[in-house]
């Protein structure tokens, strides 16, 4: 269970970096970045739920109607739709690790249906694995996140 105390580590750094953002910085996208503060809380969200659909086949996301608006690739420039509000994706940030520790508990050693690859050179053959990445990949952003913050004041 050490990987799930981990992932819930990151989620408390994760919205440490939100306390002090501003409701108009989570939309400005300052150049030299791809994103913004919105797209990269999203884009953790979206990435956990879609990190354990591969784990656990049966489990259905939680906001489907997210994923293409915070998947890889995608951009707030290509949105046709409202996104989520900044209330809505901090409650789903928060909720969001307790029910992935219920869904997971014992399965972390569990072997994935199909292995999972990173590019051509990393490979992921269990949950475990998987949600360790998923933590790593949250770290990734929420740097941006506290990047896009200070630019953004």
């Amino acid at each position: 269970m050490e990987t799930i105390g981990q992932m819930k580590f990151a989620r408390i750094y994760t919205n440490g970096r939100l306390q002090s953002v501003k409701d108009e910085q989570w939309d400005i996208q300052p150049k030299g970045f791809n994103n913004t503060i919105r797209w990269n809380v999203g884009h953790i969200f979206v990435s956990m739920e879609s990190f354990i659909k591969q784990c656990v086949p049966t489990y259905e996301p939680v906001h489907p109607e997210w994923m293409p608006l915070f998947k890889g690739g995608s951009k707030p420039e290509d949105w046709n739709v409202e996104p989520p509000t900044n209330e809505e994706l901090l409650a789903a940030l928060a909720e969001q690790p307790s029910r992935v520790e219920e869904i997971l508990s014992g399965k972390l050693d569990h072997s994935l249906p199909k292995v999972m690859s990173i590019g051509n050179f990393h490979e992921m053959a269990t949950i475990d694995a998987v949600i360790q990445f998923a933590i790593w990949h949250e770290g990734i952003h929420a740097g941006t996140i506290y990047a896009l913050n200070k630019v953004t004041a």
